[in-house]
């Protein structure tokens, strides 16, 4: 029997949209609002979607309380009330778009989760704009 079962959780972080190679002028026109060199935030909710066969002898098809806690470890405390492009090592040379946000979150947990599992991510930045990996 293949399921899919979810997880969600939230982080607040700050960030700055800005491509080092690109001039001042250059970054406020593609970034706009996002490039303010103060920085901005976002209240991120994040979707865990894991997926593959039920164990018969448990009837799991991942144990919920295992798969909070490694998004806890990996994510939670990574990310959250910190500035993504000064207080984390991922996002030093990488811009914290939404979509480099999803994309290392689910690297994260991909190296901590079992490969029988499918897994997804799906990171909301605001009620109205999110992104997904693998698409």
């Amino acid at each position: 029997m293949r399921v899919a079962a979810y997880r969600k959780a939230h982080f607040n972080a700050a960030h700055r949209l800005h491509n080092p190679d690109w001039s001042d002028e250059k970054n406020r026109e593609v970034f706009g609002l996002c490039n303010n060199p103060n920085y901005h935030g976002h209240n991120y909710e994040l979707e865990v979607r894991v997926a593959g066969e039920v164990d018969p002898q448990t009837g799991y098809l991942i144990d919920l309380g295992l798969l909070r806690d490694i998004i806890y470890e990996e994510v939670e405390l990574r990310f959250d009330h910190k500035n993504l492009n000064l207080d984390t090592e991922e996002f030093k040379n990488l811009i914290p778009s939404a979509e480099h946000i999803c994309f290392v979150i689910w690297n994260l947990l991909r190296r901590r989760l079992d490969e029988r599992y499918d897994l997804q991510v799906r990171l909301y930045e605001t009620p109205r704009n999110f992104v997904e990996y693998p698409a």
